[in-house]
């Protein structure tokens, strides 16, 4: 396994969310602090490109390939910002981490060479995980189960 993707989990997230949100909740109204942080969290993965173009991807993909990446970096900035807020505690962004970055981004385009069948179970599966995240996430972080008593997970 690349050493980056067992050290970035940990390293980014305690840059990020214990040092950088703490910081920015301290600063800013919380609402700011949730937006801003994940933003930098995207922009530290812009570096790609410039690895993308060096190993022979043209300037135009590598930056479309970078722009969506800030995009889905910044969105799951702003979710490890959620859980660090709700539990009070960095072990859930640093596992949740870890998680996408063994998983990686989903293979949306692989569903088009299964068998029907087999697509459909497949959809069937991302939405039942999309549905039940979307249903459990805020009572699984409910900061009262982590005896977070922070000010800030208030607002969340």
């Amino acid at each position: 396994m690349d050493e980056e993707l067992r050290v970035a989990p940990i390293t980014e997230e305690f840059t990020f969310r214990a040092c950088m949100l703490a910081l920015m909740m301290h600063c800013t109204k919380p609402t700011t602090a949730i937006i801003i942080c994940p933003l930098f969290f995207g922009a530290a993965h812009l570096h790609h490109c410039i690895e993308q173009i060096r190993n022979g991807v043209s300037v135009k993909v590598a930056i479309l390939m970078s722009c969506f990446q800030f995009t889905y970096t910044s969105i799951f900035g702003a979710y490890s910002a959620y859980l660090f807020l709700r539990t009070g505690h960095l072990i859930a962004p640093v596992l949740v981490h870890s998680f996408c970055n063994h998983m990686g981004f989903p293979d949306f385009g692989s569903l088009k060479e299964m068998p029907e069948f087999q697509r459909r179970i497949c959809v069937g599966f991302f939405l039942f995980g999309l549905i039940m995240w979307a249903f459990l996430v805020e009572h699984l972080t409910e900061p009262g189960l982590y005896s977070n008593d922070l000010p800030w997970s208030d607002f969340i």
